[in-house]
């Protein structure tokens, strides 16, 4: 078997371009058992993600986890489902051609914008694919994840490296670590909130939670609960409210190990407890509302802080296609393709400037 994979066809006067690539952390094809057993299948198996002894997990995931877990998962996705799809998919997309359409405007025609997901379709390596297809010679990952954490953001470029270890002549590669302390991200964040509040009142607290991660982490050595508190903070000052309004949680647990804290439902539950009667919800460490964010915040969460006598609560959602996140999201990425050549600003060569511009010029996935 052939170690690397064949060349695709470029002509030699074809210009060399620059492309985006926005990574995202995935979904099933459908809300439905059969769809989320491979998807979780892939997720799960990732040792990024769950870090214990391959055979030991094998029996677990293979004789438990697979034969109990995607039926109730596909009941949760079918709550959230759209006629247009996943959520996390749809807005992922939406920002990729938001973002093509920005950077054209600031003279950056030139750029190829396109999405793919870690787990799930479309895949990292058919993306990758793709944009080698169209002659992009320099590559800028984008991880959409603001905080970094090694089940994250390092599994999106373990996938990306894996998948050019098979290519013979190799692009430039850049990947953004974070931007948890971007003042733009802050800023957007800030903005959907003041503007929640404008439209419906301030709450008793504002609770920030994020993506929950094993604790043995943190004492590993993962920056990835400093990088939560950082946003947390720079949030809290940027609206200017009192630090005791404001709590940092941490969602969606797995498994019966302990998970960094505070966890996310029970210091909801125990607000109810201690008479707070209204509370608005964010979650910073998502850019693109999906599954976590609203069925686990906005229902489960909700019902829970309701059982206990809360009165009034609100999931604030994520930024999604909010115009200061996407400027935001501009921001972000011309600072990090700086110093790479710039071709046709006006696109004069025909790409269009939307997601999945690759795909356009005949390049199949």
């Amino acid at each position: 078997m052939a170690r690397y994979r064949p060349e695709p066809a470029i002509s030699h006067d074809a210009p060399a371009r620059t492309a985006v690539l926005l990574a995202n952390l995935g979904t099933p094809e459908a809300p439905t058992a059969g769809a989320l057993r491979p998807y979780l299948k892939q997720f799960l198996w990732d040792p990024r993600v769950v870090e214990i002894p391959r055979p030991a997990w094998w029996l677990i995931l293979n004789g438990i986890i697979l034969n109990t877990r995607p039926a109730k998962s596909a009941h949760k996705y079918a709550t959230v489902w759209t006629e247009e799809g996943s959520p996390l998919k749809v807005h992922t997309e939406k920002q990729a051609a938001l973002l093509a359409r920005l950077l054209g405007e600031r003279g950056r025609g030139d750029v190829v914008v396109d999405y793919a997901m870690r787990y799930g379709q479309p895949s990292i390596p058919s993306v990758l694919d793709a944009l080698r297809a169209a002659n992009c010679t320099r590559i800028l990952v984008v991880p959409m994840y603001p905080q970094y954490a090694a089940s994250t953001t390092a599994s999106v470029t373990d996938e990306a490296a894996r998948r050019l270890l098979g290519w013979r002549n190799l692009p430039e590669m850049r990947f953004i670590r974070s931007f948890c302390d971007h003042p733009g991200y802050i800023a957007a964040l800030a903005a959907s909130i003041r503007q929640h509040w404008a439209q419906n009142g301030e709450p008793e607290k504002l609770v920030m939670s994020f993506h929950g991660v094993p604790r043995f982490t943190l004492d590993k050595g993962d920056p990835y609960h400093c990088e939560c508190h950082k946003t947390a903070r720079l949030l809290t000052e940027a609206l200017g409210i009192d630090p005791a309004r404001a709590l940092l949680t941490f969602q969606s647990r797995f498994g019966k190990a302990e998970w960094l804290q505070p966890y996310t439902q029970p210091t909801i539950e125990q607000l109810a407890r201690d008479g707070v009667r209204k509370i608005d919800v964010v979650c910073p460490g998502f850019v693109a509302d999906c599954l976590e964010t609203i069925e686990e915040i906005g229902t489960e969460c909700r019902d829970a802080f309701l059982a206990q006598g809360g009165r009034d609560y609100a999931l604030i959602p994520c930024l999604n296609e909010r115009d200061e996140w996407i400027a935001a999201l501009g921001d972000i990425v011309q600072g990090h393709l700086a110093g790479w050549p710039e071709g046709d600003p006006e696109g004069r060569d025909g790409r269009a400037r939307s997601a999945g511009r690759a795909r356009a010029l005949g390049a199949t996935r």
